[in-house]
């Protein structure tokens, strides 16, 4: 299966790296993507001697099985429906980009136009198919609080405009307490995690989302609670940061890989 990477990055570097040692079965990366003028994308490319493309045309010229997405939210705002509609299988990991109900509306007809695969993986968080169970039976409630060192926060504009001291913290703070509808476009590096529990679970405005920076933890830590008619449960998972982007779970990392390995098999564990 021919994939492109977009996005130039930590992800896309750890995925060509697997690659390479062929530890993705079934999977060859073909290209990888970036916006006109970035120099990381061709940088990339060439480091891993694959074709570097430009724009989404190019994207779709080169016919790829699937495209992993791992750029931004306006990236997923201008490629997402186009590919699909082209019939490329998309993987989205900027999720946090979905919670324009509009634009998921548009992609989801396309993929089922077009027959090809919209898929969200789960990110750095665990429990989405205990989650998508549940809902079956029935949900009542579901929150998630994202909380992450101070560095984690920086140069993020809602924060800033806030005024927090992020260097100077001896405490935790709340950033943002409320439905993830309103908390997610405002982390569009950091909470993206919180989009993929509300699309996978109750909605975007039922979800509750709590956003804290705390000088003590050393991890990324996602506490998940779920109540319904099946039963609770809670789940909370500490995720060593990239090492070269504090905002990113190495977990979500992997989680493109993972993502790949079961676009490329035939055989599925779990929900």
């Amino acid at each position: 299966m021919r994939v492109a990477m977009l996005g130039g990055g930590t992800i896309a570097r750890l995925v060509l790296e697997h690659a390479r040692r062929g530890e993705i079965p079934g999977v060859e990366i073909a290209a990888v993507a970036g916006r006109p003028g970035s120099p990381r994308a061709p940088a990339l490319a060439r480091e891993f001697g694959v074709q570097h493309l430009e724009g989404g045309e190019a994207l779709i010229a080169l016919r790829p099985a699937a495209v992993v997405e791992a750029a931004s939210h306006e990236a997923v705002k201008e490629h997402l429906v186009p590919l699909l509609e082209a019939g490329i299988s998309v993987v989205v990991l900027s999720a946090g980009a979905l919670a324009d109900d509009e634009l998921r509306r548009r992609a989801e007809a396309a993929a089922q136009r077009s027959g090809a695969l919209l898929y969200v993986p789960s990110g750095g968080i665990g429990g989405l198919d205990a989650l998508k169970t549940a809902c079956i039976a029935g949900v009542d409630e579901a929150s998630i609080q994202v909380a992450k060192p101070p560095a984690a926060w920086k140069g993020i504009s809602y924060v800033e405009s806030r005024g927090v001291a992020l260097d100077r913290l001896t405490a935790p703070v709340t950033l943002f307490e409320g439905p993830a509808r309103d908390g997610v476009p405002l982390f569009p590096q950091n909470v993206n995690i919180a989009a993929v529990l509300a699309l996978g679970g109750i909605g975007m405005d039922r979800t509750r989302l709590k956003v804290v920076a705390d000088p003590a933890l050393t991890f990324n830590t996602h506490t998940i609670r779920v109540a319904g008619r099946s039963g609770r449960f809670s789940i909370v998972l500490e995720n060593v940061p990239s090492p070269d982007n504090p905002k990113t779970a190495w977990l979500a990392c992997f989680s493109a890989i993972a993502a790949l390995r079961a676009l490329g098999s035939p055989v599925r564990y779990g929900t």
